[in-house]
């Protein structure tokens, strides 16, 4: 019998007691094997993000950087810099944990430009 035809017995009170205790069983089972490898599967990227978080918190200095400076020095796995994007969530939460502080710094680009940016350093 598949699941759609258990279900509709169950609806029309065809399915017996014990089959419907053995289903709803096998179901809660279901569930709870897929909230296991859910917790696990949460846990890795913790474990992964974590790693990430130690290697940008080891290259910040007491000199402010911003974050673009900072990303250009952290290599993927593949052996690209990784975006800003994955380096700023690392900095935000160095910050919340009081291991870094951010002010808006002046820095000047490649055309001699000077623009406002957030920096970065090391709280030690």
């Amino acid at each position: 019998m598949t699941k759609r035809e258990k279900y509709v017995a169950i609806m029309n009170g065809e399915l017996a007691h014990e089959d419907l205790v053995a289903f709803c069983e096998a179901e809660i089972a279901a569930l709870d094997k897929k909230a296991e490898k859910s917790k696990e599967r949460a846990a890795a990227k913790r474990a992964e993000t974590d790693e990430l978080r130690d290697v940008v918190l080891d290259l910040l200095t007491d000199e402010f950087q911003t974050r673009d400076q900072i990303a250009a020095q952290v290599l993927g796995e593949d052996g690209e810099p990784l975006s800003p994007n994955k380096v700023g969530s690392r900095l935000t939460a160095l910050v919340s944990m009081n291991l870094a502080e951010k002010e808006k710094i002046t820095v000047e680009d490649a055309e001699g430009k000077k623009s406002q940016k957030m920096g970065y350093r090391a709280l030690r």
